[in-house]
């Protein structure tokens, strides 16, 4: 993994606005925290790249976008209400709380101490009351997933797109869960984004689906920044799946605290479909549900030649949008040393990521001339819709080129007395540092070209 840079890019993301605590101005919240200017951006970037590849390219997905107040009946039949717990264990000594999983050696992580309590079931789901009477009865969770708002909703997509097998619904949206231990900055954390696709098949054409998607999730975190070096796929053993996994994967990174899962693909089986299901003994069920007599839709396909009701199985790769921010973070940092001696920050971002695409930056601060033209170049440049164009009127084209650096603005368009006379400007690349004058003509195919490509031109 080389030298480990978790504290130095923890510093940068607070220091150019990327990732800031939340509610620090009262002592911070433990396992939240807020996105700031160029954390937004990113983060809405990777979104849209995973929507674009989920969606917006595929014939056979659909997009959700559910309510985060669930009701208690559907994480009841989801099974999230029993089994949703981690293991709590107290340490008598330092007064510590950690999950069972957490210990080493059976003893305390924080002190070593082993007069510990026993595990006991914490509920990681978030109550709230509903209704303008607290009274314990009328209450909702936090959704813990964006998973379960899918499959509920699963009679509604087909009937209203008339969709066939196979195809999938796609969400991207917050889900929480109340962490014992969050941990490792934006790793795990109380609230958090998810991108979920939950695609439904045929029983028999699983297996195949399940390589497939795979082979799809691994393709596209490279073509994020994180290349195949750093991952690593993890065949989930038998006696460790979930009780409703057939087979999952799991898409391994090494980040800066070790190797951790960035997204599970799971074989679900016919068992979510089939817990939220009415008249499940008609559907020939192969997972074990719980009987639910509350529902009131038929979650299966009709067969037209046989008018046989089955149970699609489901494929879902679930990626955490937090862990994708911090892996592709880490991915893109780098301390460069300099001619001289002298170093300086950069992230090295896949341009479509960028926060800023490009910045326009007058050589003299507030000079008339050289600020309308650079807003008029910003303004063209911002109408092709490629992303972020920012106008840097500082008048100090060194400090500007090492902000941008370091928030990963791939092209930098320097406006001077020659761009007043000729029209041309100069164009600095972000990862060699080259600069080329161009005409202010040619820019905008410049930037186009390089998020076409996805590298620096």
């Amino acid at each position: 993994m080389g030298v480990d840079k978790s504290d130095d890019l923890v510093a940068l993301c607070k220091r150019r606005g990327f990732i800031f605590q939340s509610d620090e101005i009262y002592g911070g919240q433990k396992g939240l925290y807020t996105f700031g200017p160029m954390g937004v951006e990113l983060k809405n970037n990777l979104k849209q790249a995973w929507w674009k590849s989920v969606v917006w390219q595929r014939d056979d997905v659909e997009g959700l976008d559910a309510s985060l107040l669930t009701s208690p009946k559907v994480l009841k039949y989801s099974g999230h209400e029993d089994t949703f717990t981690d293991p709590l264990i107290d340490c008598k000594d330092c007064k510590t709380r950690s999950r069972a999983d957490q210990l080493i050696d059976g003893a305390c992580p924080k002190c070593g101490s082993k007069n510990l309590t026993e595990p006991r079931p914490f509920n990681l789901m978030f109550k709230t009351s509903v209704g303008p009477i607290d009274d314990g009865k009328s209450f909702a969770y936090l959704r813990p997933e964006t998973a379960q708002n899918i499959f509920t909703n699963f009679k509604n997509v087909v009937d209203s797109t008339s969709r066939k097998l196979p195809f999938g619904i796609a969400q991207i949206g917050k889900a929480f869960r109340n962490e014992i231990t969050p941990r490792n900055f934006i790793f795990r954390v109380r609230e958090f984004e998810q991108m979920e696709l939950e695609f439904f098949c045929a029983a028999g054409t699983d297996e195949e689906w399940h390589k497939l998607w795979v082979e799809s999730r691994l393709s596209w975190w490279e073509e994020q920044g994180v290349g195949s070096d750093v991952l690593e796929l993890y065949h989930v053993p038998a006696d460790e799946l979930a009780h409703y996994s057939k087979a999952t994967v799991d898409i391994m990174y090494k980040f800066p605290h070790g190797l951790e899962e960035l997204e599970g693909i799971a074989n679900r089986t016919d068992f979510d479909l089939g817990s939220h299901s009415k008249n499940q003994s008609e559907l020939g069920i192969s997972a074990k549900v719980n009987e639910n007599k509350a529902s009131n839709a038929k979650l299966a396909v009709q067969d037209i030649e046989t008018n046989k009701w089955s149970v699609p199985y489901v494929i879902e790769p679930s990626a955490g949008v937090d862990r994708g921010v911090l892996a592709v973070l880490n991915e893109a940092y780098s301390v460069e040393t300099l001619e001289g001696g002298k170093e300086r920050t950069v992230l090295s971002l896949k341009p479509h990521l960028s926060p800023i695409k490009a910045a326009v930056i007058p050589l003299k601060r507030n000079h008339e001339g050289l600020v309308e033209l650079a807003t008029k170049i910003k303004s063209e440049l911002q109408n092709l819709r490629l992303g972020r164009i920012l106008i840097e009127n500082s008048g100090n084209i060194g400090k500007s080129y090492r902000r941008h650096d370091e928030v990963g603005t791939p092209l930098c368009i320097t406006v001077d007395f020659e761009s007043l006379e000729d029209g041309s400007v100069t164009v600095r690349d972000r990862d060699t540092m080259e600069q080329k004058r161009v005409s202010v003509d040619e820019i905008k195919n410049q930037l186009q070209e390089m998020l076409l490509k996805g590298t620096n031109v």
